[in-house]
């Protein structure tokens, strides 16, 4: 159950960064790819910085767009190079 819950908010938190970073969607399955990679960089950087948004899943999926939206800013910089 833990898998396809951290795929199913891998791909909610894709979804909106893609939504948010316009121009940067990368389809379903990149989406969750970009979601989970979000969700891991969120993971890392977000207490680094002794920031909390929230708790729960609604916590996850907000704290995995973060880090998504983080990633594709950081991939739309690379493909623009």
């Amino acid at each position: 159950m833990g898998i396809l819950a951290a795929l199913v908010i891998g791909a909610i938190a894709g979804w909106l960064a893609g939504l948010i970073v316009r121009g940067a969607g990368f389809g379903l399955i990149g989406n969750i790819v970009v979601g989970i990679i979000g969700a891991l960089v969120a993971s890392w950087l977000l207490p680094q910085l002794g920031v909390v948004l929230a708790s729960g899943t609604l916590g996850a999926i907000i704290d995995a767009t973060v880090g998504a939206v983080i990633v594709l800013v950081i991939l739309s910089l690379i493909r623009r190079v």
